[in-house]
């Protein structure tokens, strides 16, 4: 599209901002020919200049002239126009530019993004945060921490007798900023600074017999009315899956989350069958086709894609609104290697959609807020978007360039019994 009824809404340059304030944020900025600035985050998680060079090379060149208000139309463009479509590196790219298009469109306007997705449906989104111990005792103070923290709902994620480093759980040791060694985990989390992945080993069976103990202690401990949550990580055959959804009803699990590799949806079906616990999923999913059978067969109870990942704002709306028909209601993906840009989104959408649910809340280092500026608020355990125009996100460049990219990856998984890959 080349006509524009005003020559003062053409994007004039695109940018596309790499930095590392304790861990590794892709951004793009694209401007008008009035000097309104957008933010879209683009992070894939360990493949981040994958990303960097699709934006780069394949996409900020098509972007110029274009009409910043056109939103849905650029979205077609970049998602039929590639022929090759959807993947996580071309959805987040995607992402980008419809966030960054949403938070202009809104500047433009003077609203905060949120009016323009049909005003508030509630004052702020229910969190949850991440406790987690090696064992109980260091399980039971980092809920502790996180209900003194103002949080109204919280993963339980523990270590498992025999094992070493287990998803979700990180060590005092090993979870500060900036720490030592090359294993040495960053902004609470997983991804490590490192030549190559880490290797860690795991043991399905110990794990399944550890779980349903640990969540019983916690009941005694904190009481039936805190909600918890759990994530097996894609872990599990679907008979184990089911297994352990089972062996939990008796905790009242807010939800159990990526029980199954997510490549076949269908075997939820099993695992839906023998248990009553909600399940969760999607945080790898990028578009609306990768939740069809499980919307109209009704096999989840909560969607958890990232608007980094899903294709954007425009994209994240239709799969709710597409969920919604089937009761099912958004939880959307939230730790740290979303931005304060995709967060920020995120919070937009979930105070307007009528099917809100959960959203998952890890807290940025200071490093990166200083990095961002996010002026979203956190109070008894609501995330709530400003009232700012756009998104009430920032970028710092003088501040971004004090933290270099830096490569770093998602640790691999291997069977403690054989040697064997399974997934982390």
């Amino acid at each position: 599209m080349t006509d524009f009824d005003d020559m003062g809404t053409r994007i004039v340059s695109a940018e596309v901002l790499v930095s590392s304030p304790g861990r590794n944020f892709v951004t793009l900025r694209l401007r008008t020919a009035d000097g309104v600035t957008g933010l879209g985050d683009a992070t894939v998680n360990g493949r981040e200049l994958a990303v960097v060079s699709y934006l780069q090379d394949h996409v900020t060149p098509l972007l110029i002239g274009r009409d910043a208000h056109a939103i849905e139309d650029t979205w077609q463009y970049l998602y039929r126009g590639a022929y090759w479509r959807r993947g996580p590196i071309t959805m987040a790219a995607i992402a980008a530019v419809d966030t960054a298009l949403w938070d202009i469109k809104a500047k433009m306007a003077g609203m905060p993004l949120y009016q323009l997705l049909g005003g508030r449906s509630r004052r702020g989104c229910l969190t949850y945060g991440h406790a987690s111990g090696a064992e109980l005792p260091e399980l039971f103070d980092s809920i502790r921490a996180h209900l003194d923290q103002g949080y109204r709902a919280i993963r339980i994620q523990t270590g498992v007798p025999g094992l070493g480093s287990v998803y979700g759980v990180a060590s005092s040791a090993n979870a500060v900023v900036g720490g030592s060694g090359a294993s040495a985990r960053y902004d609470h989390e997983p991804a490590r600074r490192a030549a190559v992945p880490v290797e860690e080993e795991w043991d399905t069976r110990a794990y399944l017999r550890h779980a349903p103990s640990v969540f019983e202690a916690v009941r005694n401990e904190f009481g039936p009315e805190l909600p918890l949550l759990h994530d097996a990580h894609h872990r599990l055959t679907p008979i184990q899956a089911a297994k352990l959804g089972k062996e939990l009803e008796p905790y009242d699990l807010f939800w159990l989350e990526d029980v199954t590799p997510a490549e076949n949806t269908a075997v939820l079906r099993r695992v839906r069958e023998h248990t009553t616990t909600p399940l969760a999923i999607g945080e790898v999913f990028n578009t609306i086709w990768d939740y069809r059978e499980l919307f109209e067969e009704q096999l989840i109870d909560y969607v958890r894609s990232p608007v980094t990942h899903a294709g954007g704002i425009t994209a994240l709306r239709r799969i709710f609104d597409y969920a919604a028909v089937y009761q099912i209601k958004s939880g959307v993906h939230g730790p740290t290697d979303i931005s304060p840009v995709g967060l920020a989104a995120a919070l937009h959408l979930g105070v307007a959609i009528p099917n809100f649910g959960i959203q998952e809340y890890m807290k940025h280092t200071e490093d990166t807020d200083q990095v961002f500026r996010p002026t979203y608020s956190f109070t008894d355990g609501l995330l709530a978007p400003s009232d700012e125009p756009g998104l009430g996100v920032d970028h710092d460049d003088a501040e971004a360039d004090r933290h270099p990219y830096t490569r770093a990856y998602l640790p691999v998984n291997r069977l403690k019994l054989d040697g064997s890959m399974h997934d982390w």
